[in-house]
Formats: C-alpha cells, sequence, structure tokens
C-alpha cells in the first residue's frame, strides 16, 4: 500500500447561504465505524441542528467504502453532493458532516446542492493532511553487545521502539514503517553474522 494523504485533525468551518448556516466538520475515520461514531459526535454536540448531512470515505483507491445520507432534505441534494466533493479529493479515511441551521428561506434543489457542496469544499480547503503510512510491528532478541548498534539501525529505519525485554538476551520491540522491514532484516542479519532475525508481528495503517 502505497503512502496517501488523510486528515491530520478535526476542523470545522462555518458558511451562510440566505440565513440558513452551514457548519462542516471534517476529520479522519480509518473505518466504517469511526466515521459512524464521527458522525454521532456531530449529532450529539448539535442535537438542536435541522440536519446533519454526512459523507465519508474509508480507504484510499481501488479499496473504498463510501456512505452518505441526505437527513431529511430532498433525495439526492445533500449527502451526494458533498460525497462528490470526497470523490474529487485526493485524500482517503474521511469523514465529512455538514449541519445546516435553517434560517427560514428555502433554498431550492439547485441551491442545497450549491450550499452543501461548497460547504465540504470549504472543509477540505481549510483541513490540514498527513500521509498515511503502512506499517509493520516487529521484534527481534538480540545479544546485549549488539544491543547499541541494533537501537541506531531501528533509528536508521524509522523504527519507533515500543517495548524491551531484558533477560538472558535483549528482545526489542519496534514499529516502523513497511517498506523498511526488509532492509532492516537485512542490517540485522549483517550485524549478528545471522544469529538473529527480525519477527513481524503484525502490520497496520499508521
Amino acid at each position: 500500500m502505497k503512502p496517501y494523504a488523510v486528515p491530520a485533525r478535526t476542523i470545522r468551518v462555518e458558511t451562510v447561504v440566505v440565513n440558513s448556516r452551514f457548519i462542516a466538520t471534517a476529520g479522519r475515520a480509518d473505518t466504517v465505524d469511526q466515521a459512524k461514531a464521527f458522525i454521532q459526535a456531530v449529532r450529539d454536540e448539535m442535537p438542536d441542528a435541522t440536519h446533519h448531512v454526512y459523507a465519508f470515505k474509508v480507504g484510499y483507491g481501488g479499496s473504498v467504502i463510501e456512505g452518505m445520507s441526505d437527513d431529511g432534505e430532498p433525495s439526492g441534494t445533500s449527502g451526494p453532493p458533498v460525497l462528490a466533493v470526497l470523490r474529487g479529493a485526493d485524500v482517503g479515511d474521511i469523514v465529512v458532516v455538514v449541519t445546516r441551521y435553517f434560517g427560514g428561506t428555502k433554498l431550492g434543489t439547485g441551491g442545497l446542492v450549491r450550499a452543501y457542496s461548497g460547504a465540504a469544499k470549504e472543509a477540505l480547503a481549510a483541513l490540514p493532511l498527513e500521509l498515511k503510512i503502512e506499517k509493520a510491528a516487529v521484534g527481534v532478541t538480540i545479544a546485549y553487545t549488539h544491543y547499541e548498534r541494533l537501537k541506531q539501525l531501528l533509528a536508521a529505519h524509522q523504527a519507533e521502539i515500543e517495548d524491551e525485554d531484558f533477560a538472558a538476551d535483549v528482545t526489542v520491540f519496534a514499529r516502523l514503517p513497511a517498506d523498511q522491514v526488509e532492509p532492516l532484516a537485512t542490517a540485522v542479519q549483517n550485524l549478528t553474522a545471522g544469529s538473529s532475525a527480525i519477527i513481524v508481528l503484525d502490520e497496520s495503517g499508521a
């Protein structure tokens, strides 16, 4: 899996269209459950709002799960336009909730489409991004004589040490970019003349 852009944090942008307030909240969701929890949190925060329209895109590229809701607005005027904005953005694992406080004037079908898609675009324009990099958890047991050098190798391969077990030998548990596992394994083999090898414990996204 190649690195791809994801929201770095949750942001909120408000726009006003003919007295109606459109509050777009955008953030990261690595799973559908996280997206649902995000949407519910916005609902709970603004329970008096007229509508909570949402769309989400979990995953990236050819492996994406999407969802959306008009939440009581005329069918197709709100959820689909927000999802269309997400589809057009080079961002994965994203959820956007556009909360509307009705201002007393109906916007019509075209007006709603423009208002909701506009709110989503404003949110994406303000959204800070970061790269999601596939990572792997590894473990390696090594003699004490190689311990300091191992730590240098881990740092050189962008690994973060998560735990250490000091017994007859030292076992180090670390997490690093998946594409660094093979180079690290080779380096460990070279360091220990083949007496130690790394074990991949699991792989997951950042």
